[in-house]
């Protein structure tokens, strides 16, 4: 075990940690707006300057080449590890998406391993791919000796804690050297408040770009749902109910799929399963690039709460799934004024998902019922998943119920006499879904901003 990242979130950091921590933070407290760069002690004089190696095979030196005039979000890792890491770099992943093009111009992420001998270059590179790590994410390896120094100036270091298997602290320092500004957060925290963390607040005297907050419908459900939260927190950064494959499997229709024990015992202790070599772990670690499913320590009510969410989820997209498997009735083509009327509400609700928002989907949802009650027969199928979508106030929820309305529009489309200029079919291999849009830049409404261009024009 490494003791530049072992102890659990109850140990205290040792005393030259907790110094570094209490010294980086004090520092936020004298930045003055606009100026404070030119007086920041946080430069050469306090950052260890040690030679580095990234995933890419480059060698850098921490603080001239990584840290220097810019943004940072600082944590530490290993490969191997079967808790924290896997969760704490899925949730820098969707971090990454909110900052956006922001990344690799001014904000930098760099992941460290604290586990040299083993995570070289080549298994850095490796997993930065698994987990869609993009330019400015640096996963970076060196010397053992050097990391422990890092850790321990940057306040991230813990003693060994014998009662912790991993050993893991999942800390994320983020800065801005410039103006003097660190702090340390949770690294498995909400995305959003990472991601305005570092993309406003770090650089708010600047008048930076800032990160939208998230829309009302956005926000968790009330009343509080375990279920929901539990899912929420630990695995909506790896899974996502209905919208594809993300990290790991797309879980809507899991409980259909597996047995509720078997659930239970693997969502309580995965890395057991493995070790333990049941069929169906091996072969879901295998699919899915070997990456680990960590250990979340859940009680057995968490347990229990997210798999009866899970099975709240599924009867949800099962209702969805069977209203728009109804046949439709022989009928003449679709009349070309509801057919248009329908497109147009169709591609807004296409507009908002590639925009991760859902602000318009009621009226949208209304106005594709009212068009494909005017089509009569042919329009049933098409009525029934725009009704299933309009009382639909979560973004994973409305992508799952778009793609059951996408493939009536679809068919639809396709049954007209006269195809709608301009608009093309898409399909993305991921999600495994087809969609209607305008012109053949590629818009995902499935993942949105976090893989707007994931997908291809499907054939005709």
């Amino acid at each position: 075990m490494k003791s530049s990242h072992s102890g659990t979130a109850r140990h205290p950091l040792t005393s030259v940690g907790a110094l570094a921590l209490c010294a980086l933070t004090l520092a936020a407290t004298h930045v003055e707006s606009g100026r404070a760069g030119s007086g920041t002690r946080w430069g050469a004089d306090y950052f260890p300057n040690v030679t580095l190696t990234t995933h890419e095979g480059k060698t850098v030196r921490f603080f001239d080449d990584l840290v220097k005039g810019k943004i940072v979000a600082i944590d530490l890792i290993y490969t191997t590890c079967q808790y924290a890491c896997p969760l704490e770099t899925a949730r820098l992943a969707q971090v990454q998406g909110l900052i956006g093009d922001r990344m690799g111009r001014d904000v930098f992420f760099y992941s460290i391993t604290i586990d040299p001998d083993h995570d070289t270059p080549r298994v850095l590179a490796e997993y930065a791919r698994k987990y869609g790590a993009g330019p400015g994410w640096l996963f970076l390896t060196g010397s053992q000796a050097d990391i422990d120094l890092l850790s321990r100036k940057l306040g991230l270091y813990a003693p060994p804690d014998p009662n912790n298997p991993d050993g893991h602290l999942p800390y994320l320092l983020v800065g801005n050297q410039t103006t003097g500004q660190w702090m340390r957060n949770s690294a498995v925290d909400n995305p959003r408040f990472l991601a305005r963390t570092i993309g406003d607040w770090l650089n708010g005297w600047q008048a930076a770009e800032r990160i939208a907050p998230a829309a009302s419908a956005e926000s968790p459900a009330l009343p509080f749902n375990t279920g929901q939260y539990t899912f929420g927190y630990h695995c909506a950064a790896c899974h996502t109910l209905g919208a594809g494959t993300r990290i790991g499997p797309d879980l809507a229709g899991v409980t259909s799929r597996r047995e509720r024990d078997w659930l239970r015992r693997f969502i309580a202790a995965p890395d057991r399963m493995n070790a333990t070599g049941d069929p169906i772990a091996i072969a879901l670690r295998a699919e899915y690039g070997k990456v680990r499913m960590p250990n979340l320590d859940l009680s057995d009510d968490d347990v229990d709460a997210v798999i009866d969410y899970l099975e709240t989820r599924t009867r949800e997209v099962d209702r969805v799934g069977a209203a728009s498997e109804r046949p439709a009735l022989a009928a003449p083509p679709p009349a070309a004024e509801p057919l248009r009327a329908v497109l147009d509400a169709y591609l807004r609700l296409h507009q908002a998902l590639y925009a991760d928002t859902i602000g318009s989907i009621r009226s949208d949802a209304q106005a594709i019922e009212t068009g494909a009650a005017a089509l009569g027969a042919p329009g049933e199928p098409l009525r029934l998943a725009a009704d299933a979508l309009r009382e639909i106030g979560d973004l994973d929820r409305a992508r799952a119920a778009f793609g059951v309305l996408s493939d009536r529009v679809i068919a639809l489309v396709r049954s007209s006499s006269s195809r709608p200029p301009g608009i093309v079919v898409a399909f993305c291999p991921m999600a495994q879904k087809y969609w209607l849009q305008r012109g053949e830049r590629i818009q995902n409404p499935f993942y949105g901003t976090r893989m707007p261009e994931c997908g291809r024009i499907a054939t005709p």
